[in-house]
């Protein structure tokens, strides 16, 4: 019996392993499922076990998993291919037999209703539906997924959404990596579904005061309409498409679905979740 991570490269997959190891799991009891063993070889050499597979060729993946494994499923990043890709997965863990799968999927589950989620709503179906053992966890939003920009907000001195005065309760990718290290390695989690988000939520003129405080340079937030909104993220180069879903996800952060404190995720890591001033911090030392 092997703790399986697939997409073990990409961000969150990398440090749920890094997790595990850190956490005392011998690394010859943790699988990387990996596209490109090249990009994998730094586990390897730790003693990782090396599983090659794609989401996008279910043949590959019948030797993905075995009997008695604990599976965590990261959700693929190619929005609009992920139904698909996420069955694959799913059959091949029953076909092996696989103790647990875990799912990274979104805040909210079957009530979030905004198109990002879509495909994870379909999932949480799939996965129900096979009859596996499952943990499901619903992660909220990376506070990366703002932090990773900062050197265009610092260069226009604006934090520009379409999200009105709405509040995102987010936590860093490393505390999702310990919820996840955490339902694999402990009993007690199997048929349940976790709400996992930061402890505080906060509005995009807080972030904008923050990031203008640790600076130390002028930082605003910009409200714009969605319209508006599109046209900016289009024309910095984003795809329609990923810029439609964007404004979309801003609007449902107004309508506050990704503001829930539930708690859950302070739980499961045994810790209060890490605040947004520190991953600013993080974020700003590395620029």
């Amino acid at each position: 019996m092997s703790i399986v991570i697939t997409g073990a490269t990409g961000h969150l997959g990398r440090l749920v392993v890094e997790t595990l190891l850190a956490d005392g799991v011998p690394a010859h009891g943790i699988a990387a499922v990996v596209r490109d063993k090249e990009k994998a070889a730094d586990l390897a050499e730790r003693g990782v076990e090396l599983r090659v597979a794609d989401y996008d060729h279910p043949e590959t993946l019948a030797g993905a998993f075995e009997a008695g494994d604990r599976v965590l499923l990261v959700s693929g990043n190619e929005v609009g291919r992920r139904v698909a890709q996420h069955a694959a997965v799913i059959a091949a863990a029953k076909a092996a037999g696989v103790a647990q799968l875990a799912y990274t999927g979104i805040l909210g589950g079957p009530d979030a209703d905004f198109d990002l989620a879509d495909e994870h709503r379909a999932t949480e179906r799939l996965i129900l539906d096979s009859g596996l053992p499952y943990t499901l966890l619903r992660n909220g939003w990376y506070t990366e997924n703002y932090t990773e920009h900062l050197a265009p907000v610092l260069e226009h001195g604006a934090v520009v959404a379409n999200a009105g005065d709405g509040r995102v309760a987010s936590a860093p990718r490393a505390d999702y990596a310990a919820a996840a290290a955490a339902v694999l390695t402990q009993d007690g989690h199997l048929g349940t579904a976790y709400e996992l988000s930061g402890d505080t939520a906060w509005s995009f003129a807080e972030y904008a005061a923050e990031v203008a405080r640790q600076s130390g340079r002028p930082v605003a937030y910009t409200n714009v309409p969605a319209e508006t909104h599109l046209s900016i993220l289009t024309g910095a180069g984003v795809p329609e498409p990923f810029a439609a879903i964007l404004v979309d996800v801003d609007e449902a952060i107004e309508r506050g679905r990704l503001a829930g404190t539930s708690g859950d995720l302070a739980r499961l890591i045994g810790r209060p979740t890490t605040p947004l001033a520190d991953t600013v911090a993080e974020a700003l030392r590395r620029l």
